[in-house]
This record gives structure tokens, sequence and C-alpha cells, in this order.
């Protein structure tokens, strides 16, 4: 499909990385810096990566999806998507997606073929489902808040939703948040991690069922829009920069990045490339660890 917009490729010098904590070896790959890959967009958010190390990433005003090859060419995958936000793959390479404009969560097949999975909770529309995680059964979780105008919402506020991997039941699994926004598991399944901008907090939920959390525990004093993890169990926020934590909690390293970071997944053929959307722009840049 054509483009309605023209969208410039650049290569420009890298942008420093803050070095690690003294006696810390940084994740970073050596010698390497952000590089931005491609720009002229509207608001990148919602990276994720397919079984061949392609990252698919939306345009939110621009309702669009992209996606960055493993051969770095830019392409467009689906055009009115739904203003569709967050993304994540299924094991069948189906790409779920959050529809926040079309207050949904939708499943596409690689030829393009889009299913609804969600968009009512008891009776009543969703709110803009915004970041997703899929459980290694094939349940989905989802962020669901509104950000701009609050007209029309239906929910009593603001929560995190559970799709079973059936599709036949849609779960309520939190109602004590603000605004939640990001949403990332670990790859055992074991916890659930979901980030409150709102309440300017992340906290971690041991999962003890399909759709079953336990406590929620704090796990660092900051919200984000969206997260991924390493090999290594590190999760990554995004603020001022792409902030890297511990599997204990603790603040390890700062990746500092041109534009404000809305997004972060790693990719590439060895998954040993951490993407970056911010704002108008993608960015990357290689790293020593692997994605999770």
């Amino acid at each position: 499909m054509k483009f309605v917009q023209t969208l410039i490729l650049i290569g420009v010098a890298g942008f420093a990385v803050l070095p690690a904590p003294a006696g810390e070896p940084s994740l970073v790959a050596p010698d390497a810096k952000v590089e931005k890959l491609a720009g002229g967009f509207k608001f990148t958010e919602g990276p994720a990566v397919d079984a061949k190390g392609n990252i698919y990433f939306t345009d939110i005003p621009a309702n669009r999806i992209h996606i960055w090859s493993v051969e770095g060419k830019l392409s467009t995958f689906r055009e009115k998507s739904g203003g569709a936000n967050g993304l994540f793959f299924d094991k069948d390479g189906n790409l779920i997606a959050c529809e926040g404009g079309s207050r949904r969560v939708t499943s596409i097949t690689p030829a393009g073929d889009v299913a609804v999975l969600a968009d009512k909770y008891n009776g009543k529309r969703l709110n803009s489902p915004n970041d997703l995680w899929i459980d290694p059964a094939g349940g989905v979780y989802f962020s669901d808040p509104r950000y701009g105008s609050k007209e029309g919402l239906e929910q009593d506020g603001f929560h995190v939703y559970f799709i079973s991997a059936d599709r036949k039941q849609i779960t309520r699994v939190t109602n004590d948040l603000k605004m939640p926004n990001g949403v990332l598991g670990t790859s055992d399944g074991k916890i659930l991690y979901i980030a409150d901008p709102g309440a300017s907090k992340t906290y971690a939920y041991p999962i003890e069922g399909p759709g079953k959390l336990g406590a929620k525990k704090l796990f660092a004093s900051q919200g984000s829009d969206g997260m991924t993890l390493d090999e290594k169990g590190n999760l990554y926020l995004t603020g001022k920069g792409v902030i890297v934590y511990s599997p204990a909690g603790k603040m390890i390293e700062t990746i500092a990045v041109p534009e404000g970071p809305a997004n972060v997944c790693f990719g590439g053929k060895d998954r040993r490339t951490l993407f970056i959307t911010a704002r108008t722009s993608l960015y990357a840049v290689a790293m020593r660890v692997k994605g999770q």
C-alpha cells in the first residue's frame, strides 16, 4: 500500500548511552549508540517482534501499523488500524492488537484478515484497549485506560482484563489502578508486570492461574507507557529515556533517547537489538543481551 504521508529514512549520528553504575557492565553492546532508523511519523507505539525478528509498530494518529524488517526496510502492514496501539504476536503468527480508537482487541492474520477478540465487558463497551501480553497458554492480558476525552465511557473505571485462551471468556483482573498502561509477563508465565502511570508506579503480580492474579507488589516507583524484558529478567521501562531495572527492582541503567520513548521491544535476527518507539521516530540500539 502507498503511504499517505512521506516517511523519512534517516541515518544520523548515534545518541549517547548513559553509563551503568560503577562496577556494573552496561547492557548495551560495546561502542553501540542509539540510532534513528525512520522518522516522519505522528506518534509511534506498540513495537512487537515476529518469529523472524521483524518489528511491527503503530503510528496511532496516522491509523497505521508499520513493519521494520530485519533487512532494514520500512513498509506498511495495515491502513485504517482502528487507532491500534499495543501489539503482540501469538504462537500461530497472528498479530493481536489493542485498537484504542475502535475500543476493541483484534487478531490479524498474516494475510490481514481481522477478527474481534473483545470489545465489551459485562455487556458494556471497553474504554480504549492500550497494551497487552499473551501468556504461554494463549490467554491475553490487556489494559483498558482512556486518555483524553472521557465522553462515552461505559466501564466504571480503568482496569486490566484477561481473554481466555479459547477466546470464550473475558475476566477483569484488576480494579484498583488509576491508569493502567504497559502490561507484560515473564516467559515462564509466573509474573505479570503492570505499569500505572496515573500513580507513577509499576507493580508485579504473581500469576496464580489463567486470569487469576495474586496480591500486587510495588516493583518500581515510576510508571511506563510500554515495557520489555531481557533474557536476564531485567525490565525496561520508558520515561526520561529507557530505564532498566533488575528482577529485584533495582534501577541499573538508563539509555538516553533523542525523543521521549513510549515503548520498547527486542528484535532483529538474533533478538539483540532494542527497538524504541519515540514520538515521531523509530530508534534502535545493539545490546549485549537478548530479549526474553
